[in-house]
């Protein structure tokens, strides 16, 4: 019961919006929004100050008239895209998130090919004719 109570102690009586339909969008935005000094709350949840700072910004940019598009966009501009709890698709990030799996396939791929030509008895050798001869000639030589 104590930790569903955390987050209603985080936004403070004085930061509540007098109109309930837009405090529940900065509910809403505030739960989408991370807390730069927590980083694993949103600021709905937090109650660092720079979470407050940011909670009074989004609650007067609804006040202002935003949507909450607008509002989110605007912190975003200002803070970042990490401030975003559920970031955004873009190729970057695709390529962040895909880049380990593209890895890992090129690694097993290199390792499956290895493996066959270990089985097929594929030797790779990096002699040529004439010093392969001179070799199999000192190794018969000691015999």
């Amino acid at each position: 019961m104590f930790l569903a109570l955390q987050s209603a102690f985080a936004v403070q009586p004085d930061e509540v919006l007098d109109d309930p339909a837009l405090e529940a969008r900065a509910r809403d935005l505030s739960a989408e929004l991370r807390c730069m000094v927590c980083q694993n709350q949103s600021i709905d949840d937090s109650d660092a100050e720079l979470a407050r700072d940011l909670r009074v910004l989004v609650r007067d940019r609804l006040e202002a008239g935003d949507s909450d598009e607008e509002v989110i966009a605007y912190v975003v501009d200002r803070y970042g895209e990490f401030v975003l709890l559920k970031p955004r698709f873009s190729y970057r990030n695709a390529l962040l998130w895909g880049a380990p799996v593209i890895l890992l396939l090129f690694g097993g791929a290199l390792i499956v090919a290895n493996a066959r030509r270990r089985k097929t008895g594929e030797a790779v050798s990096g002699l040529s004719a004439e010093e392969q001869e001179r070799l199999d000639q000192i190794l018969n030589d000691r015999d």
